[in-house]
């Protein structure tokens, strides 16, 4: 999918008469991928001059690749800020791997808790890039009485 179909694919939605964000169409997903220490090598911000000849991790290229070629969408979300956009574009480029954009600037330190509207998954990367499975884990909601009590 190309940039430009990403917003002929959204699908309207309307409740109680009023729009609401759109969804994009069943089976395809917006992956929000980190660059540093999930792509490739983990480079601080603090030593862009790294980021030049920084290795790619193995699978990344294909597996992501793959997901752009099915259809789905790739965003880069990276800690990197603006002043490593050029290079990161650079090096993105230069070792083929394909994205329909890239958002920087995101919060350092981990430990992430994203807080939507709209259904989000989570993947913790741990060293291997392979298909995804399916596994039942516990995760912390809000306590807005549309979930059951375990």
């Amino acid at each position: 999918m190309k940039n430009e179909d990403i917003e002929k694919n959204l699908q309207p939605i309307t409740e109680n008469g009023e729009h609401l964000s759109p969804i994009l169409p069943p089976g395809i997903k917006n992956y929000l991928i980190d660059i540093d220490g999930t792509i490739c090598d983990d480079i601080p911000n603090e030593e862009p001059e790294r980021m030049v000849t920084a290795e790619v991790y193995p699978d990344a290229l294909e597996t992501l690749n793959g997901w752009y070629d099915e259809g789905h969408i790739i965003f880069f979300f990276t800690s990197r800020t603006e002043a490593h956009r050029e290079v990161t574009e650079t090096w993105l480029k230069e070792h083929g791997f394909k994205y329909h954009g890239m958002l920087m600037g995101k919060p350092r330190g981990g430990n992430y808790h994203w807080i939507d509207n709209h259904l989000v998954k989570a993947t913790r990367y741990r060293g291997r890039f392979t298909n995804l499975i399916e596994k039942e884990v516990t995760i912390q909601v809000f306590d807005d009485g549309k979930h059951d009590e375990d």
